[in-house]
């Protein structure tokens, strides 16, 4: 059974890609934004702050309302619907963890150097 996406879920997958194009800081320089998925619709979603300036990770706060599922006494984001993915956007397409951590190949130490 899916889970719904969390803070706490979204840490665990950047520690789980870290290092890798699955993770902000590493594929944003190869044109991928942070982005959401909404699995039903195929809605894109950049990352945006609760103010809608596009953010430079992913932050839950942005989605649209039909999209949350759970709030904290103030009134912050913590859950979103199961149906939502976290991933990259670039070009207008969306790409998973694992599909932008394919696509961004880390550059190879230098041998014989």
């Amino acid at each position: 059974m899916a889970r719904a996406l969390t803070a706490e879920r979204l840490q665990q997958e950047n520690t789980a890609f870290q290092g890798t194009g699955g993770v902000s800081a590493c594929s944003r320089d190869h044109g991928f934004r942070p982005a959401f998925l909404d699995t039903e619709t195929g809605a894109i979603y950049i990352s945006c702050s609760c103010d809608g300036q596009p953010a430079p990770f992913h932050r839950l706060d942005g989605l649209p309302e039909e999209l949350i599922s759970e709030r904290d006494e103030r009134g912050r984001v913590i859950a979103v619907k199961q149906r939502v993915v976290s991933g990259f956007e670039r070009d207008g397409c969306f790409y998973t963890r694992e599909q932008a951590a394919c696509s961004v190949v880390p550059p190879s130490p230098r041998q014989g150097v």
